[in-house]
């Protein structure tokens, strides 16, 4: 049972005038003191990423070559290579300075939350802009933002094992002399409210002191990192060893030792797939970027490969399919309802809303307890005049076992009033009320619920012993009718809700509200309501197997307790379904935590809840959250373009590495070749398959099976034979030229224009590899065009001005032999495109 004994509210004396900071005041204290963070040792300058890009093998082989061709003598082709060091430093500094930034901002959003009076007005703000002399609001499950001496306390309860290393939670007392007095940064909320002036912020609190910082999330490798990162180890001990024996062969067939070195060193980098961990890096932490900016903050980078694959979003009704813009509309008492605002109110109507308004909270929170107090100012002002001027001497809190609000008050002349205010079978429950008199009361909870009202039962009771009881259900309580309020439906909601259902997307309701109201607003939200709404007793009777049934045709459920949605969640996951699961409260945590993506509220969530969760809807809104799915989906899809682009691409790089050598042609490609490409490549596959718009069907297929590798075996294939295709096109177009009798320069010039554009051909398709072929140049992106103009426009430049070309060893050609390379490595691209489309097309229709 959950302990309800009464705690009466605490003040520290001469308190009363403290009304905290105004905005000017605090902005002042910030830019003298600081802002409330504490140093992190993690962040990367520029010489440490500049450090850690020397040890990538790119690198070391660029370094090589240019080396090489010093050794040779080539101090043109030396140069360039020394350029390309240079530049792929400098991009991959500003990409790694970009994501680090992403995630930076994401970290600094993730810090603990605090509700200050700035000004006279409550105000949500974040952990780091808290400022010294700040008035702090605390409520269960906050993280405690600053040092704070505590100026008035109700059942506070504070973990402080962070720091001192006890887990027995601490009782806070509002003017103690010692440290119960006071609340420190970091500790967290577990139970009750306060008050405190903060007293000192940022590295003067004394989790500063101890240099401990839990405001910073660590960077962690997520499994498609390290998948990806093992492939790259894996080609790039292949590529070494098949380098040393391209180098061997050289060796023997042409002699030349550093010839040898030169043609092995282009062999490696032409293989070596660098680009995989860039993509990674680049994509989830742009993507959790673009997340934020549609109000949803990531938290943990592996949620973002898995919302491709939800299949089933568990959502709460309050604030996230609702407005959570509670009003109270109605009231019944002696059997009528009465409108607010339409008429003169009845006296048993004002008694009760005065009543309901006496067991809501001194500094309300809860939205509806919120409502109540702003209709009582109106119809029911004597309710305030006794909030202000009496002592709320018990306070009995809502709990799993007393669904109910009750507090006591007692006048400066010892008058007593007792209000209660909670579910309707609690209440009445409280109130004796039983049979006949107990189903028409239930009949009117009925009839609001279906209008899609929310039904408060109301009651009050007198007390005239000297002890106040150790439970509520010691008082006489006399029932005194409902109170009846609104929340609509969010405007977005109904066309999500479609949205999911085109995606192959289950959303289900789960609520600790009235069934009648839940399953209003899950009709009007588009769900299908037809198997009716569980309640969270009806759960309990069940056993494993009759629940995970249930699960499958139900998707309403109400009444249920938040320790209940570990249970729902358990059900989902055992019955296959990959879960998104939605909550705010300490007790949600477990859920969240054991959902494959947790999501917290970022408006009404507690701390705890927000550190249990993979993603925060910062409003709240689950029209973001539906969006978010989209913007997964698209993230992952765009993942596979590019990495299916860097296969593709470095098949004909590597092929025309080797087959020169082969088939006994002329040398074709060097390392200077090889880093031309890839300043086509890296800027392709991070900038603009990233860049790329989502799929307008992205949210009309089912989601990807979570279980599906992302290099399977139709993926490599595709992949592969769209590079090998455009490597025989290159060939055949290096072929020709050398039995046309072309010169040297011309032969190269060819070759090498006819695999820039097959590139670029590349790229056009994969932009497009889940569209249709109109797609391939409609829509650019901004990053697109970019790209292409910026490679034709070095092309023209490599192979028309002299003293480039000269270096690259090319001859200019004439418009026909461009027209020639063009067409050849837009065959070599286009028809095993078509082939393949057509395949998969007739596999699918069959």
């Amino acid at each position: 049972m959950t302990d309800t004994r009464p705690v009466a509210l605490t003040e520290a004396p001469n308190t009363a005038g403290v009304r905290g900071l105004t905005a000017a005041e605090a902005i002042a204290r910030l830019a003298t003191e600081g802002a409330n963070v504490l140093p992190t040792s993690e962040r990367r300058g520029v010489i440490g990423i500049a450090f850690e890009v020397a040890r990538e093998p790119m690198f070391l082989l660029l370094v090589s070559g240019a080396v090489i061709y010093l050794l040779l003598g080539s101090a043109n082709e030396a140069m360039v290579l020394g350029a390309a060091v240079v530049a792929v430093m400098a991009i991959t500094i500003v990409q790694e300075r970009k994501s680090e930034r992403a995630l930076e901002a994401l970290r600094d959003l993730s810090s603990p939350r605090a509700l200050v009076v700035r000004d006279g007005a409550d105000l949500r703000i974040a952990g780091s802009e808290v400022a010294r002399g700040d008035l702090l609001i605390l409520a269960e499950g906050d993280r405690v933002p600053a040092d704070a001496t505590l100026l008035a306390t109700n059942d506070l309860l504070v973990d402080e094992s962070l720091l001192t290393g006890e887990s027995l939670a601490v009782t806070k007392n509002a003017g103690s002399k010692d440290s119960d007095g006071r609340v420190f940064s970091g500790t967290l909320v577990v139970k009750g409210q306060g008050r405190a002036i903060v007293t000192a912020t940022g590295v003067r609190t004394e989790l500063g002191r101890i240099g401990v910082s839990l405001a910073t999330l660590p960077i962690e490798k997520t499994q498609l990192e390290r998948e990806t990162a093992r492939i790259v180890r894996a080609v790039a001990i292949g590529a070494g060893l098949l380098s040393v024996a391209v180098a061997l062969l050289y060796l023997v067939m042409h002699g030349g030792l550093l010839d040898a070195v030169l043609t092995g060193v282009t062999l490696a980098m032409a293989i070596l797939p660098e680009e995989f961990p860039v993509v990674l890096t680049v994509f989830l932490a742009l993507g959790a970027w673009r997340i934020s900016r549609r109000g949803v903050l990531t938290r943990r980078m592996p949620a973002i490969e898995t919302l491709g694959a939800a299949t089933v979003l568990c959502v709460d009704k309050t604030g996230t399919l609702t407005e959570n813009r509670m009003a109270l509309v109605e009231a019944w008492a002696d059997g009528v309802w009465c409108v607010l605002g339409a008429a003169a109110l009845p006296p048993a109507v004002i008694q009760t809303i005065e009543c309901a308004a006496l067991a809501c909270e001194l500094d309300p929170f809860d939205p509806m307890e919120r409502a109540i107090v702003a209709a009582a100012q109106p119809a029911a002002p004597q309710a305030l005049r006794i909030r202000a001027g009496w002592q709320l001497a018990c306070d009995y809190p809502f709990s799993a076992d007393f669904l109910a609000v009750c507090h006591a008050w007692r006048s400066p002349t010892a008058e007593t009033r007792v209000a209660v205010k909670g579910a309707p079978e609690t209440v009445l429950k409280l109130c004796g009320i039983e049979g006949d008199a107990q189903r028409g009361a239930l009949a009117e909870v009925e009839h609001a619920a279906a209008r899609g009202l929310r039904l408060l039962a109301v009651a009050e009771a007198g007390w005239d012993g000297a002890e106040w009881p150790e439970a509520p259900q010691a008082y006489a309580f006399r029932w005194l009718g409902f109170v009846a309020l609104a929340d609509p439906l969010r405007a977005s909601v109904p066309s999500a809700v479609a949205t999911c259902r085109q995606a192959g997307i289950r959303v289900v309701m789960i609520t600790g509200d009235y069934a009648g109201t839940a399953l209003s607003i899950a009709a009007q939200a588009g769900l299908d309501v037809s198997a009716g709404a569980l309640s969270g007793p009806e759960l309990d009777a069940m056993d494993d197997t009759a629940l995970a049934v249930a699960m499958r045709r139900v998707n309403v459920f109400a009444r249920i307790h938040p320790e209940q949605k570990l249970r729902l969640v358990a059900a989902c996951k055992a019955d296959g379904e990959i879960v998104a699961m939605t909550g705010d409260g300490v007790n949600d945590a477990p859920a969240l935590r054991a959902a494959h993506i947790g999501v917290a509220m970022g408006k009404r969530g507690t701390d705890v809840a927000r550190e249990a969760a993979s993603l925060v809807l910062l409003n709240d809104d689950f029209g973001d959250l539906v969006e978010t799915v989209r913007l997964g989906r698209r993230i992952y899809i765009n993942i596979r373009n590019a990495m299916s682009y860097i296969i593709s691409v470095h098949v004909p790089i590597a092929g025309m590495s080797f087959l020169p050598l082969l088939f006994g042609w002329p040398l074709f490609l060097m390392p200077v070749h090889v880093a031309f490409m890839e300043f086509v490549i890296d800027p392709a596959c991070s900038i603009v398959f990233e860049a790329e718009r989502s799929d307008l069907h992205a949210m009309e297929r089912p989601p990807r099976d979570p279980k599906e590798p992302l290099f399977n075996v139709r993926m490599l294939i595709d992949s592969l034979l769209l590079g090998v295709t455009l490597l025989i096109a290159a060939a055949i177009t290096y072929q020709w030229a050398i039995a046309a009798g072309r010169s040297e320069g011309e032969v190269h010039a060819l070759g090498f224009v006819a695999i820039v554009l097959g590139n670029l051909f590349l790229i056009l398709v994969y932009r497009g590899a889940d569209k249709s072929s109109i797609h391939l140049l409609a829509r650019p992106t901004p990053a697109l065009l970019w790209v292409v103009g910026g490679t034709l426009t070095a092309l023209a430049v490599a192979v028309y001005v002299p003293v480039v070309a000269r270096i690259f060893r090319f001859a200019p050609l004439a418009a026909v032999d461009v027209l020639i390379a063009a067409a050849a490595s837009a065959a070599g691209v286009l028809v095993p495109l078509l082939w393949l489309r057509a395949r998969h097309s007739l596999q699918i229709s069959r």
